[in-house]
């Protein structure tokens, strides 16, 4: 049997006819039939418990459902008191109530085709049954409590894999009909159970030794009674006698009256005394039977109260088990997850080096250095200078936004009103900003070299590829950190201290990683400032529109390196890659120069071996290079689409959401309150710890950890994504 199985839900056309007939049990002048036959249901519902209990139904009809038990939970027996047929064929039933003797109005029971493996010891006690049919079940042996059936006429024990029969039996007076597999009986032998039911009734009578009379002289007694009436005449004396013997005959007989006087009074005295102590005996009974009936009245109600206080605490421990699985298994999606990220920023470590080692800085140094006579004029100074216009628009704009974002979050913490005004003010400044002459702030970078320097190095830095990748593994860190402090907070509130170690490990974990991530990112800004000084160096000879060049030549060009290397893949790779945004892997399809041919030969095994170790973009990548081999077979004259000129313009910030190794979650990061004033949201990392548990106006005065009591070495601000 499985642990866990799930109730089969009745279809529409089964529940409409079970309310259907619940409705119709209900109605003013409705027989005394409930029938709540073929409505596909895995138990008797309670409304119909309570149906045959207010309306004293006589017949319950339940076959063909898928019943494997006859009683529900919170429903007794006792609501059938009054049933006295019962249909349960073509269920599902395994066993019968033990206290089924309670239906002691029953007459007809048809369990027939359920796979009954027993019958209860009470069966005994059902004195009116006439009818019983258990056919087609499993039945091994029969209890020897039907001997007590003293009405029973009908017996089917068929299809069972009964094999004796209780000698107790021949007790059963007013059977009629046995219907039983006499080719697999024992006990009687199989002639005598071929022979019919008489044969079998006095087999048993014979083992028994008890005479065999026919049912008919049971089921339709004669009661006589003869009454015989006696009339006594006394003989009056013949003979005469003396005047002194009927003297004496005088006295004799009044004295004899006067005996039988005090014996009357004597009896009606000890008939009064009799009386009296029956009246006493009487009254000890009532008050026995009385005092019997409360005990058993306390009784069922302390034990309806343990039976109530149990069902409870079961009920609250399953709810606590289930609590804690679903904490156990949300620690094991976050340390799967966790596990993958690491290894995903060992492939980023290693996809940097392929990087580095295919890229020869010197070369792009030199290119970018170098500027020839064509590109000064071929320089598109209006559309370059507009770009830049836009970038250095766009940057100014986003600091200004955050400004206004903090400003607003602490304003509106001390007074509504003040914080209305700077608001206005700093979105007026904003206003400005954007609606900033476009042809003056055009002229005016044309003119002014350091704003130049300036879109060139806000471009390089958003189209670097390493510190788009370092910045992405930072905020997957971020999210992963504040749900590892929602899980250990909501750990503590249920008071379930196992695991906690575990959880800490990984808490550690992203806290070194993330410092090491800080690093890294602060290391690659201080080779892009490096680079970019190096640059400034070359350009002391005030050649006209150095910085204006650099920048178109940024936003058409990639590394002379990288271009080299995918020259030599196919477009429509290089096409699929940039669809399934996966083109940081085109490096390294170049460097081990890969085509769709040897793509199709390879399994999803053999990609997460070169480095993609997201599964589902192995299968889509391979998927993808099926369809367009079959494509190429069926229209061998289509080739890959030429590439578009690319126009400059302020590049758009691609979308950083690197696909991790482990399936992005598909539930929303809920909010986390501040644990310090438990109204504003968590915003600030606690490093080296990695709690996510303060807003930035409580961490300010704090120089520990409020969860973990760890000495705050560096805070890290989130900004959540709406």
């Amino acid at each position: 049997m499985p642990l866990f199985f799930r109730k089969r839900k009745p279809s529409e056309e089964a529940r409409k006819r079970l309310e259907y007939q619940m409705c119709l049990a209900k109605e003013a002048g409705a027989d005394d039939i409930l029938d709540i036959s073929k409505c596909e249901l895995s138990e008797i519902p309670f409304g119909a418990f309570a149906t045959c209990k207010v309306l004293q139904k006589k017949v319950l009809i339940v076959h063909t459902n898928h019943l494997t038990s006859l009683l529900p939970k919170s429903c007794s027996l006792l609501s059938l008191a009054t049933i006295k047929v019962l249909d349960l064929h073509d269920n599902q039933l395994t066993a019968l109530p033990d206290d089924l003797g309670q239906l002691t109005a029953l007459q007809v029971l048809n369990v027939e085709r359920n796979q009954l493996t027993q019958l209860p010891r009470s069966t005994g006690n059902l004195t009116q049954l006439q009818t019983l049919n258990v056919k087609d079940n499993k039945l091994k042996e029969l209890p020897d409590t039907l001997g007590e059936l003293r009405s029973l006429r009908t017996l089917n024990i068929s299809g069972n894999e009964v094999q004796r029969l209780p000698q107790m039996l021949a007790h059963v007076r007013t059977l009629e009909m046995l219907s039983l597999d006499a080719s697999t009986m024992v006990y009687p032998p199989p002639e005598v159970c071929g022979a019919g039911t008489v044969a079998i009734l006095q087999f048993l009578c014979k083992e028994s030794g008890l005479e065999y009379y026919p049912p008919s002289q049971y089921l339709l007694p004669v009661l006589e009674q003869d009454g015989t009436n006696s009339w006594d005449s006394p003989d009056g004396p013949t003979d005469r006698v003396s005047r002194e013997e009927v003297e004496w005959q005088n006295r004799f007989s009044d004295y004899e009256k006067r005996k039988e006087q005090k014996m009357l009074e004597k009896l009606e005295f000890e008939r009064r005394l009799e009386l009296g102590q029956r009246e006493h005996a009487q009254l000890l009974q009532q008050s026995s039977s009385q005092k019997d009936e409360i005990l058993q009245t306390v009784k069922e109600e302390q034990f309806r109260l343990e039976q109530g206080l149990s069902e409870r605490q079961r009920h609250l421990d399953a709810e606590r088990q289930r609590l804690q699985e679903q904490l156990k298994q949300t620690e094991q999606s976050i340390s799967s997850r966790i596990q993958k990220l690491l290894q995903e920023n060992q492939r980023q470590k290693k996809s940097s080096e392929i990087l580095k080692s295919l890229e020869n800085e010197r070369i792009r140094m030199e290119q970018l250095m170098s500027i020839t006579q064509e590109e000064t004029e071929n320089l598109r100074r209006r559309e370059v200078a507009s770009a830049m216009q836009q970038m250095l628009t766009e940057r100014c704009k986003n600091r200004l936004m955050q400004m206004a974002y903090e400003s607003q979050r602490q304003n509106l913490a001390q007074q509504a009103c003040s914080s209305m005004a700077e608001m206005d003010e700093r979105f007026q400044q904003i206003l400005s900003w954007q609606q900033m002459d476009q042809n003056k702030a055009i002229s005016q970078i044309l003119q002014e070299s350091a704003m130049q320097k300036a879109a060139f190095e806000a471009l390089q830095v958003k189209k670097d590829l390493m510190h788009r990748q370092i910045r992405s593994q930072i905020k997957l860190i971020e999210t992963e950190l504040l749900q590892l402090t929602q899980l250990e907070l909501k750990r503590k509130s249920l008071d379930t201290e196992t695991l906690q170690e575990m959880v800490s490990e990984q808490r550690w974990a992203l806290s070194n990683l993330l410092q090491q991530l800080l690093k890294e990112k602060q290391q690659r800004e201080e080779e892009l400032r490096e680079i970019l000084t190096e640059l400034e160096a070359k350009s002391e000879t005030r050649q006209e529109n150095y910085w204006l060049i650099q920048y178109q030549r940024l936003l058409n060009q990639k590394p002379l390196s990288l271009k080299l290397q995918e020259e030599g893949m196919e477009h429509q790779l290089v096409a699929l890659l940039e669809e399934l945004s996966a083109e940081h892997y085109l490096p390294i399809f170049a460097h081990h120069r890969l085509s769709l041919a040897l793509l199709s030969q390879m399994s999803p095994g053999d990609l997460a071996k070169l480095g993609v170790s997201e599964a589902g973009l192995q299968h889509e990548i391979l998927r993808k290079v099926q369809e367009l081999l079959y494509a190429a077979r069926i229209q061998p004259e289509l080739k890959p689409p030429a590439g578009e000129v690319l126009t400059p313009t302020a590049p758009q910030e691609p979308p950083e959401s690197v696909r991790p190794s482990a399936p992005p979650a598909e539930l929303e990061v809920q909010a986390s309150e501040c644990v310090v004033c438990l109204e504003r949201e968590a915003q600030m990392i606690f490093l080296n710890c990695g709690h996510v548990c303060c807003c930035q106006q409580c961490c300010q005065p704090l120089r520990t950890c409020p969860l973990c009591r760890q000495d705050i070495v560096q805070r890290l601000r989130i900004y959540h994504s709406s």
